[in-house]
């Protein structure tokens, strides 16, 4: 038997209906899928299971959802962070110092403060720690605190009283006439 061209067209029409509606329940269990392998991810790192989670949002981020690249790019960065972390171990007072010197010659700044900042409380009586603090000071233009800092290394070690003077990560505090006064106390 030939079917006339409209009723090809009304037998043809359900099965589009139908494929698109199963194109439609497979897109939608896909998105449902992909959202909860991401809250999995996200649980981890609450867990503070970086390792696992990073892995996880590495491994998701490809397939991921354009409303979720970002945040899984943000979570996978914040995994690695702590992980780094978690990977400093310091054996002494000097090897924590020179790590915070360099997190300060990067110029991250508050990740130096941290670290001096821990190495202060651990390890009162080292002049050392209070001049990197004085000189982080001073480089994120807090005079005050830089005073603080140079005053409290110069009385653990008057030598650093010298050093400061010709220190160009003073430049911030050379017209300030506190600093000088701290750095020249036998000048009247």
């Amino acid at each position: 038997m030939v079917k006339t061209k409209m009723q090809e067209a009304k037998t043809a029409a359900p099965s589009r209906k139908k494929s698109s509606d199963t194109a439609a329940k497979s897109h939608a269990q896909a998105n449902a899928s992909a959202y909860q392998q991401y809250q999995s991810a996200v649980q981890l790192v609450q867990q503070g299971k970086y390792e696992k989670a990073a892995g996880a949002l590495e491994k998701f981020l490809p397939s991921a959802p354009p409303e979720l690249t970002e945040r899984c790019r943000m979570y996978i960065v914040t995994c690695h962070r702590q992980m780094e972390q978690a990977a400093l171990a310091f054996a002494t007072p000097e090897e924590r110092y020179d790590y915070a010197i360099s997190q300060l010659n990067q110029g991250l700044f508050e990740e130096a403060r941290e670290q001096l900042g821990t190495l202060a409380q651990d390890a009162p009586g080292a002049d050392y720690v209070f001049y990197g603090l004085s000189v982080l000071d001073s480089m994120t233009e807090r005079p005050q605190e830089c005073l603080a800092n140079l005053a409290r290394a110069i009385e653990l070690n008057p030598r650093n009283r010298l050093q400061a003077r010709s220190d160009s990560d003073f430049q911030n505090m050379f017209d300030d006439p506190r600093f000088t006064e701290l750095l020249y106390p036998e000048v009247p």
